[in-house]
């Protein structure tokens, strides 16, 4: 076929953890025991209640179009849970249910950036950010985050970053794939030099509810008038309710850029899933403690995966404050061998630990780190156990 395809798209990256993906389930077809640290989601079920409220939706015959941003019933849900959670005022004109919080952060790059525009990224960053950023015609900028600081951004690296190009400013809290909180004091002077500078954040915050040892989730929107006008607030249903496939988020903004992003969602895809939508409601304003479990099961992981990895010879993490994964520090094994193969990067060492341990993991480098492999705990602690193990000894 002698036809060109889009120049724009055919610089998108494709992702880095495709090719271990398929390595490792080509493996499992041939019977291979293979144990995935690379899982995204809660390994739990969507609470009951919400399932029963979806089933009751469908025998209800709410299966029709909804208005292209949502119903208004879960956007009214989705306010009075931003109100009593997070201290934050909004009306249904500012809310945008999308399909999924992935969807929503497309949504807000194409409705704020032109061509030229710079998004500021820390790095480590979600393997997504900078695709669509590069999507919009806008342009990615890293700052590098050390886990000296927790992978946070320090302010005098934000200051040399900012031009005159800047747009916005992407804040992941808690993090994928770091596990990282911004703390309040923390919040306050990225907002105060987004103000100064009259730059948006996106604040990505889909990770809330998942959060440990007594910090706190803070949405940076809540901080000043000021900066909730200039804040996007993305989250949704997926990690906090383990409603992944369910495909619900949303974005809270100042109406301006709500009716933009309503506008292309028209055009895009329409209304997210009508049942999906109902059965949201239910996870927002029905029992609150179902999840309780399933954050208890997660700190006992995280607790245990965290020391086991401190005990492997020449390998380091620190203790992630939220979401489900741990930055595993492999920079002393760059340069060597394991089993014959030189350790180039975080791709080899993936590599090496799937062909040789039968452990599916993230490299780094999916992550703009590439000294590091992102370890997911979202699986059960005996898997944890084996799979940490088959690591020491395959590295002894």
């Amino acid at each position: 076929m002698n036809i060109e395809l889009s120049r724009k798209n055919l610089k998108i990256s494709p992702s880095l953890t495709l090719s271990i993906d398929a390595k490792a389930k080509q493996m499992k077809k041939e019977g291979i025991d293979i144990i995935s640290f690379g899982v995204g989601e809660p390994d739990f079920d969507t609470p009951k209640n919400i399932k029963d409220a979806g089933i009751e939706a469908i025998k209800n015959n709410h299966t029709k179009y909804t208005p292209i941003s949502g119903l208004i019933e879960l956007k009214e849900a989705i306010c009075n849970k931003l109100y009593k959670e997070n201290g934050l005022k909004y009306d249904v004109e500012n809310i945008i249910i999308s399909n999924g919080a992935k969807h929503s952060i497309w949504n807000t790059c194409q409705a704020i950036c032109n061509p030229g525009d710079e998004v500021i990224i820390p790095t480590p960053y979600w393997i997504s950010y900078p695709e669509m950023v590069k999507m919009a015609d806008a342009i990615p900028v890293f700052v590098q985050c050390s886990e000296s600081n927790e992978f946070k951004l320090k302010i005098e690296d934000l200051l040399s970053a900012i031009t005159d190009k800047t747009k916005a400013i992407i804040l992941n809290s808690p993090s994928n794939p770091t596990g990282s909180v911004y703390t309040r004091e923390e919040l306050e002077e990225i907002a105060k030099i987004a103000v100064e500078k009259n730059i948006l954040i996106i604040s990505d915050e889909i990770y809330e509810k998942l959060i440990y040892d007594n910090n706190k989730h803070i949405s940076v929107a809540s901080l000043n008038p000021e900066i909730k006008e200039r804040t996007i607030l993305i989250n949704g249903m997926s990690k906090g309710y383990a409603m992944t496939g369910w495909r619900i988020g949303y974005t809270a903004s100042n109406a301006e850029i709500a009716k933009l992003m309503q506008n292309i969602q028209g055009h895009v895809t329409s209304n997210p899933n009508t049942i999906a939508q109902y059965a949201s409601i239910e996870a927002l304003n029905g029992d609150q403690n179902t999840m309780d479990d399933m954050l208890i099961s997660f700190n006992e992981r995280r607790e245990y995966m965290v020391s086991k990895i401190n005990n492997i010879k020449d390998l380091s993490c620190i203790i992630p404050k939220g979401a489900f994964y741990v930055m595993m520090n492999i920079s002393k094994w760059i340069g060597r061998e394991i089993q014959g193969i030189k350790i180039n990067n975080s791709i080899d060492f993936a590599d090496v630990l799937l062909t040789y341990a039968n452990i599916a993991t993230v490299p780094g480098a999916a992550f703009g780190a590439d000294n590091y492999i992102r370890l997911s705990y979202a699986t059960s602690l005996e898997s944890i156990k084996e799979g940490l193990n088959r690591i020491d000894n395959l590295l002894k």
